[in-house]
């Protein structure tokens, strides 16, 4: 190949980086809000076929990517009142704490157990958390029909200095809302969770997915997560979202 030949093959792929980016970039610019809120109906069910329901209520303030959000188990009784308090920021990974009523303390989840299931369920801690699109570097690998819907496929690789216990993702954009409709996570070579969205409605201008399906390969077993009460830009305030508030039950 000629320098000049270089040069356009050199050119070509800083665009297509830079498209990939674009696309990632509206898709977080389109979800924006600045408070969540939703009541979480969870179906676990594991590589026996055997089912376990939970739920839980997550409230979530501030800008993608540097928000604050908490996660409260609802039922059944025996996870009733466990909480997790996740800060997310914008130059690194979230800090995470665990409430569990029968210690009557937190747990703060260290980098090293950000792989590990949250609570039984097929969500990892990493999982759980919020991530800017600046954490990763991307490529975009061309258009794929997904659920009768025309799709970007773009791959994300976390960028050098970020902690992440996946290698890379696969991710697929619908080309007329921009909303991830699903998500591959691989470590190493090998794929580890599939996340699915379905039952896409406008909340408050907002495309939502109500319906999330992660399925963890390595176990072959999944977790449907359906939203009830879905609301956005609701009231909320800082305090709730401290250690504090999770020592006194808030």
């Amino acid at each position: 190949m000629n320098k000049f030949g270089i040069v356009l093959a050199l050119s070509a792929g800083l665009i297509q980086a830079q498209d990939a980016r674009e696309i990632v970039t509206e898709v977080q610019r389109r979800a924006r809000a600045e408070s969540q809120r939703y009541e979480g109906s969870l179906r676990v069910i594991d590589s026996g076929g055997r089912v376990t329901d939970k739920s839980w209520q997550y409230d979530r303030l501030g800008s993608h990517g540097n928000s604050k959000a908490i996660l409260r188990f609802t039922s059944p009784p025996e996870v009733r009142g466990v909480k997790l308090l996740v800060l997310n920021h914008p130059d690194r990974a979230s800090d995470q704490w665990m409430w569990t009523p029968a210690l009557a303390r937190e747990r703060r989840i260290a980098l090293q157990d950000r792989s590990t299931r949250f609570f039984g369920t097929d969500f990892s801690f990493e999982d759980l958390e919020e991530r800017d699109v600046e954490h990763y570097d991307y490529r975009l690998l061309g258009q794929e029909t997904l659920e009768g819907h025309l799709c970007w496929r773009l791959e994300a690789r976390p960028r050098k200095g970020k902690s992440s216990q996946y290698t890379r993702s696969l991710l697929w954009v619908r080309q007329d809302i921009y909303v991830f409709v699903q998500v591959e996570n691989f470590v190493d070579n090998q794929l580890a969770r599939r996340l699915k969205y379905g039952d896409f409605e406008r909340v408050a201008g907002i495309w939502t997915g109500r319906r999330l399906e992660m399925h963890d390969v390595r176990r072959n077993s999944r977790t449907i997560l359906t939203f009830d009460k879905l609301d956005y830009n609701l009231p909320m305030q800082e305090e709730t979202f401290t250690l504090q508030a999770l020592r006194r039950g808030l």
